[in-house]
């Protein structure tokens, strides 16, 4: 499915309000609303098995705020914050098995501080630490 980017409608007008998109299947690849042209509010995101990618909020176009990505089996796949579309918060990736694989802290796009990788028990096994880019 090719993502449906423009900020305007088939008359040429700006997107506003609800809008899906689907795949070729007709199955739903995603879902949210347009506010002037730019994505706003909560946008959710399918895999073509009909399963959640996806979910996040959006402001003035941009991603912001938390965001979860999921499996095609439905488990919890990644978590993160956005400000102004970029990385900022903690991160958090996790096994297919649903066991915590790393976590640590983004700012402005970048890896800062302790970064912490876990074994398939949960049990530390690396710590890294990154330096924040003046």
């Amino acid at each position: 499915m090719k993502q449906d980017t423009s900020r305007f409608d088939a008359k040429g007008g700006l997107k506003s309000g609800v809008f899906k998109q689907h795949y070729k299947d007709g199955s739903l690849a995603s879902a949210g609303k347009y506010l002037r042209g730019e994505k706003s509010g909560v946008w959710r995101y399918y895999l073509r098995n009909g399963q959640l990618r996806a979910v996040g909020r959006f402001a003035g176009g941009k991603m912001t705020g938390e965001w979860k990505w999921y499996r095609e089996t439905g488990k919890l796949m990644q978590t993160g914050s956005f400000v102004a579309e970029k990385k900022s918060g903690v991160w958090k990736r996790y096994r297919p098995s649903g066991a915590l694989y790393d976590e640590g802290r983004f700012a402005d796009n970048r890896k800062i501080g302790e970064w912490r990788v876990y074994d398939v028990h949960g049990r530390l096994i690396k710590t890294t630490c990154h330096r924040a880019k003046k």
